[in-house]
């Protein structure tokens, strides 16, 4: 995959990086990621030397029919492991077990601690617990990454993608083991996850908003919502006419 994918996407956008000397070239580490495109997780790992494990959504490896086994073997190909999403606790448990294994075979894990893409390019509060947990149970050290640009190359709605050039900044890894046998405590894991989403507003130059991005994804949602009915109302008594007529 990284000959078959990487090598036209480094041609085509030309991606520059930073701080490649911060990823071990031997041993387990986990790279914590904002992210602001579907296009993440391919431009991190093939710049790097090493394979990335992230973990997707079930669904991109049980759609039936060609298109779906396609999509499964592409996903599976590029080291994505399959997480089902259907249930919260479910899922953020999954995660980390499969953080975990991931770890233990002394390879590097990708994750994302919003927990989902950004939807204004804007960092948002990491959610605690998964990334956290992993860090304790492993004493894995955290490196903080930067994408940049990642969400102009492909925009919601854009089929096309458009060409230039993303960036990627690693900074240096964190160590935790400060906290081990602390897993259960919830302030150290709010710490950690805090800890780590300051180096990477730091890195990547982002605003940062104390909220999570699922929270703000469903504001947004309904304040466009608000005003298309707004809209609608508009258009009805615009369509009524002056009183009396």
């Amino acid at each position: 995959m990284k000959v078959s994918i990487g090598g036209p996407l480094k041609l085509a956008f030309r991606p520059w990086v930073e701080g490649l000397e911060n990823v071990p070239a031997e041993g387990p580490a986990i790279l914590a990621s904002n992210h602001l495109s579907f296009s993440d997780s391919f431009f991190l790992p093939v710049m790097l030397d090493r394979k990335v494990t992230f973990i997707a959504k079930a669904e991109y490896f049980t759609t039936p029919g060609v298109k779906g086994r396609l999509t499964a073997a592409f996903f599976k190909g590029v080291g994505q492991l399959p997480v089902d999403r259907s249930g919260a606790r479910g899922a953020g448990e999954a995660a980390i077990k499969s953080g975990i294994e991931v770890l233990e075979r002394g390879e590097l894990f990708g994750i994302y601690p919003e927990g989902t893409r950004s939807p204004d390019g804007r960092l948002y509060r990491g959610k605690p617990g998964g990334l956290a947990r992993v860090a304790l149970a492993t004493g894995a050290p955290v490196i903080p990454v930067a994408m940049i640009d990642t969400e102009k190359i492909q925009p919601p709605g854009k089929v096309i993608p458009k060409l230039m050039r993303p960036g990627i900044r690693i900074g240096k890894p964190l160590d935790f083991s400060r906290y081990r046998g602390m897993e259960q405590d919830r302030f150290v894991l709010r710490a950690i996850t805090d800890e780590v989403m300051y180096e990477i507003m730091k890195l990547s130059g982002q605003e940062y908003v104390d909220i999570y991005a699922t929270a703000a994804k469903r504001q947004i949602a309904e304040a466009a919502k608000a005003e298309k009915q707004a809209q609608k109302d508009a258009q009805k008594d615009a369509g009524k006419g002056p009183a009396g007529s």
